[in-house]
């Protein structure tokens, strides 16, 4: 073969993902041209040609034409007798273009080559991964379960590109097989010992804000503007919106007719409860809206360290609170407001009785059981309704029955 042909090593090299014909060309001339600047000193008066549809590729060396005995630079000066060699009508000082031929380069060269392509094209799909994918943080991807493991999950998309889901960017509820789809926003992308790692999450802020923007039009549309996101992810999750024009209630496009619009988002997320909420420059209304389903009697705001005590009747503490303390907890986070929930000053307290006095006859575990849901003092827990207070909290029946007894002996 009287050309360096490489038809096998081209079609191995065709395959790999985003590499375009003219950057395929441009890595080939690259490495061969760095070879003969190796080889020859330099490689500035030679031509090398790319087929890569034929799998084939040409070099000509270019040198000058000069008097025999007269040549000081072989790689660039050839004599006049060698170059009527390859054409007998050369006169001296003109330019010989000649070819070079694959048993012009050893063995080890063709290797070195070899190895070289190899390493150039696997550099360039790192970088390329990795700027495709540094320009999609925030985007939704979706991918198929790969591998997983005990910490984290291997995803591949479409291309077959590796992307990571570690396990605390899943939602707690969250249970992959291999093969199954999932869905998560790009979180970070990084270089790590040369090659890109993508991460991936579920629990973000911004997963769930690119879901209502999937599901709302308007939100997409920017009719609506999504001013923040707080999420304890698998949970609950508050949404504060806002439109600026008064004919759209951010509220109800966002929630859908009869929820249609937000149950996806809700069935994504592994039920995890959405309150949307008007956002209004109004902080004391803001926290009230914040810390919906309660309902507030009266609040009074500290603007300069960021505080609100919150007022409402007993039978609201609870609800203020959320189980697991999470409605509150969000609250607070989206308002920017440290919130103390207090039960209403016209609520009869003169006689009550804080939980902890009776810890001779109840047990501490249900005193604090009976403590998360906002109920400090008898009669916070007696103005609750049985099936209310089984309901909020983990306690038997039987046991909330021996508890009211007891608080209501205290009484009598």
């Amino acid at each position: 073969m009287d050309n360096i042909n490489l038809v096998e090593t081209f079609s191995e090299f065709k395959d790999f993902k985003n590499i375009d014909r003219e950057t395929m060309m441009r890595i080939l001339e690259d490495v061969f041209r760095h070879m003969l600047a190796k080889k020859y000193g330099t490689a500035d008066n030679f031509d090398i040609i790319v087929n890569i549809d034929k799998g084939d590729l040409e070099i000509y060396h270019l040198r000058q034409i000069v008097e025999d005995g007269e040549v000081e630079d072989e790689n660039l000066q050839i004599a006049y007798s060698e170059a009527i060699k390859i054409e007998p009508d050369f006169e001296v000082g003109e330019e010989v273009s000649e070819e070079i031929k694959m048993k012009d380069f050893g063995r080890r060269e063709i290797l070195t080559i070899r190895q070289n392509l190899i390493s150039k094209i696997q550099e360039y799909e790192k970088d390329n991964v990795y700027q495709k994918y540094k320009d999609r943080i925030g985007e939704i991807v979706t991918g198929e379960v790969y591998q997983v493991w005990k910490k984290e999950i291997l995803v591949v998309d479409d291309e077959f590109i590796e992307l990571i889901l570690p396990k605390s960017e899943q939602i707690p509820s969250d249970y992959y097989r291999k093969g199954d789809t999932i869905r998560a926003v790009v979180s970070k992308v990084d270089m790590r010992n040369n090659t890109p790692q993508i991460i991936l999450s579920r629990t973000s802020p911004a997963f769930l804000e690119r879901l209502f923007e999937q599901e709302v039009p308007e939100v997409f549309d920017g009719l609506i503007t999504i001013k923040n996101i707080v999420r304890v992810p698998g949970e609950r999750a508050k949404i504060a919106v806002e439109s600026y024009d008064d004919r759209i209630d951010p509220v109800g496009a966002c929630v859908g007719m009869k929820g249609s619009r937000i149950h996806g988002i809700v069935r994504e997320l592994k039920n995890e409860n959405i309150d949307v909420i008007n956002y209004t420059s109004n902080a004391s209304l803001y926290i009230q809206r914040a810390l919906s389903p309660a309902k507030i009697t009266s609040i009074n705001l500290d603007d300069i360290h960021k505080k609100a005590e919150v007022y409402m009747k007993p039978d609201q503490v609870s609800l203020a609170i959320g189980k697991g303390g999470f409605n509150i907890k969000l609250a607070g986070k989206l308002t920017g407001y440290e919130i103390d929930v207090y039960r209403d000053t016209e609520v009869d307290t003169d006689d009550d009785v804080d939980l902890q006095e009776f810890s001779d006859e109840i047990q501490q575990w249900i005193i604090d059981e009976l403590k998360a849901i906002g109920c400090d003092t008898a009669k916070s827990v007696l103005t609750i309704e049985l099936s209310d207070l089984v309901k909020r909290t983990d306690l038997e029946e039987e046991t909330v029955k021996e508890v009211i007894k007891i608080l209501k002996a205290e009484f009598e």
